[in-house]
């Protein structure tokens, strides 16, 4: 028996019925029907949720999606030994128990700083949004590019009062470099560009996006981040699920709803070894080698963050083009 936590009602609730949706096409893609999947609502209340999952039985839990609701739902599972599976990304609620496989960010800048670097590239600069996202952005930035054998020669943020972002592209550009990071939306990046190449600084540099840029549907038709780079999960096996989607629930998924796909395909290949009445083998979850979802390969590390094998797009005549591939495994 399997929870999955999701909020089904309030702001959230398209996100949450995607993610739902998308647990339950996976258990008929696999026809596993050895697992039950029961899902409860974490807008009336997160913690409330979780007691009444392990309440009734359940020995394994997907979600919930915000860090938020983690950190209410970790601890009523970890008394109970019932290991976590998140969909969320912030990885300060990782560990003891509660997994994450959301999107990390520093993996996205540091995949695509290290093929910046490899393509001769050594001056960076950095465009960083304000707030929690934009500060550790720039800590893995800065560790990336180091990291890289590079050199961070500027770095400037912005907020989304008026004026802000003109501003700091202005200060960014009196600096010449040969990359900037972007790490905000693509819409913030194509406002940012065309202001960028009229700086001394940035006429000429190559553009670099992160990880938000892939749930971007738009991302190919913004003409003035043509040539930009951005690294992500692949999106390979994702058309083909997103059409199969489409046709059963009369709906487009949310980008991240593979991730209750692949929760569920993580679920059934442990459940070969998951008797009814024991307590799900939560070591099987750190496999050297991982596994294989939607969004390519992944693993557990020990600190409870999914590593993702990611590949680098190029935004090229209106498309995006990959130019390096994820690998297949670790």
């Amino acid at each position: 028996r399997v929870a999955l936590l999701v909020p089904m009602s309030g702001t959230n609730a398209g996100v949450g019925r995607s993610l739902a949706n998308a647990t339950q096409l996976a258990l008929l893609d696999t026809n596993a029907d050895n697992i039950r999947i029961t899902t409860y609502d974490t807008a009336t209340g997160a913690a409330a949720a979780a007691a009444r999952a392990i309440e009734e039985g359940n020995g394994l839990i997907l979600g919930p999606l915000l860090a938020e609701d983690v950190r209410d739902v970790a601890p009523i599972a970890r008394r109970a030994r019932v290991p976590l599976l998140s969909f969320s990304n912030d990885v300060s609620v990782a560990g003891n128990g509660t997994y994450i496989l959301g999107y990390i960010p520093s993996q996205s800048i540091e995949r695509v700083v290290d093929y910046a670097r490899s393509s001769g590239i050594t001056d960076f600069a950095g465009l960083i949004p304000g707030g929690l996202y934009g500060e550790r952005a720039s800590t893995a930035f800065l560790r990336a590019v180091e990291d890289a054998g590079g050199q961070v020669v500027a770095m400037e943020t912005y907020d989304g009062r008026s004026g802000s972002l003109a501003s700091a592209v202005s200060r960014l550009g009196s600096n010449p470099f040969q990359a900037v990071l972007i790490a905000g939306s693509g819409d913030t990046a194509g406002a940012a560009v065309p202001m960028l190449r009229r700086t001394d600084g940035g006429a000429s540099a190559r553009v670099l996006g992160t990880e938000l840029w892939n749930s971007d549907s738009n991302i190919g038709a913004k003409t003035a981040l043509e040539g930009a780079l951005f690294a992500s999960v692949s999106n390979n096996y994702y058309r083909q699920y997103a059409s199969k989607y489409r046709s059963r629930f009369g709906a487009s998924p949310y980008r991240l709803s593979t991730l209750g796909y692949d929760a569920v395909l993580l679920t059934v290949r442990i459940a070969r070894e998951w008797r009814v009445g024991d307590p799900f083998p939560e070591s099987r979850l750190l496999a050297s080698d991982g596994f294989a979802g939607l969004d390519g390969a992944f693993r557990f590390g020990r600190d409870g963050v999914a590593e993702r094998a990611l590949e680098v797009q190029e935004i090229r005549s209106g498309s995006t083009v990959t130019v390096s591939s994820a690998p297949r495994g670790f």
